[in-house]
């Protein structure tokens, strides 16, 4: 049996998909490069930036055109949390405000906790030089 893969992918997909991961990691690579912020304080403005253009519903038309392009950057951790809050408010009203966006986002959360631990028993630390 032979396979076409020329059918089996959607390059049009992977393409959307690939330009807009790397618009949103130019934009990453700019805020360091160009201001004082740190790795940290970019991190929670991803983050930010994903709740907000989620909780707006703007956030879920990138998601739309490019897929995992849009998730697996921060900004789609963001607009995760924020997609499973809105959930949690419809579902058990206020208290899902606080628990939804947790509950959308846990198995990232466990993924990141996870391979973190493995990342630190492979590799050997060592201390910044002052």
């Amino acid at each position: 049996m032979d396979i076409n893969w020329m059918n089996v992918f959607n390059w049009m997909s992977l393409l959307k998909c690939f330009v807009v991961g790397g618009i949103i990691c130019v934009i990453g690579q700019i805020l360091i490069d160009k201001t004082k912020l740190t790795p940290a304080r970019i991190l929670v403005i991803f983050v930010t930036t994903g709740c907000i253009l989620g909780g707006l519903g703007i956030y879920k038309y990138v998601v739309d055109f490019a897929g995992a392009g849009a998730t697996v950057p921060l900004t789609g951790f963001g607009y995760n949390l924020a997609k499973g809050a809105i959930e949690g408010v419809k579902e058990t009203g206020l208290v899902g405000a606080f628990t939804g966006g947790v509950k959308a986002a846990a198995g990232g959360i466990a993924a990141a906790v996870f391979f973190g631990y493995l990342a630190s028993l492979i590799s050997k630390p060592k201390m910044k030089k002052q």
